[in-house]
């Protein structure tokens, strides 16, 4: 046995080691994704709405020719809860508050509220949180098609009529 270090009684491989899974079967949880890849998903969704109203902003509705009608308001003569919701965001990329209002409330309620989602979305992926959820409860779907549905039935009556664009 010259030159060989190993001992016979020596329980020891004589093979360097291997380090395996820490339990054998199962694979290595993957690596945490990186900052930029936890980032790209809220970026891109922000870029494409500022790319959004940045076209909505330039191309005014008000001037015929530019969009299609609403089909329901073209057909039945009804508007439907997204009518004005162009013009609303025309006014709101120029900074226009009572006019975007004034087109379409719940319209602007919804960009608020997608604004702070994704607010909400970047600082989480930032600081590699949980990707947020907007899990509602079916009831909470519920109320929010009963509002809808309220809001286009009051601003096709008379006394909605400030609701109209």
């Amino acid at each position: 046995m010259s030159g060989d270090n190993h001992r016979v009684d020596d329980p020891r491989p004589s093979w360097p080691a291997h380090p395996g899974p820490a339990h054998p079967g199962r694979a290595a949880p993957p690596a945490p994704p990186s900052r930029a890849r936890r980032l790209a998903a809220p970026v891109l969704t922000l870029a494409a709405a500022v790319a959004a109203f940045a076209y909505v902003g330039a191309v005014d509705p008000n001037e015929p020719g530019h969009y299609p009608p609403c089909p329901l308001l073209r057909l039945t003569g009804i508007l439907c809860p997204g009518c004005g919701g162009l013009r609303s965001a025309h006014a709101f990329a120029h900074g226009d508050l009572p006019t975007a209002l004034g087109a379409n409330a719940p319209a602007v309620a919804a960009y608020l509220v997608l604004a702070a989602f994704t607010a909400l979305w970047l600082v989480r992926a930032f600081r590699g949180g949980p990707v947020p959820r907007l899990a509602l409860r079916p009831v909470h779907w519920w109320a929010v098609g009963a509002a809808g549905l309220l809001f286009s039935v009051v601003r096709n009556l008379p006394f909605g009529s400030a609701l109209a664009p």
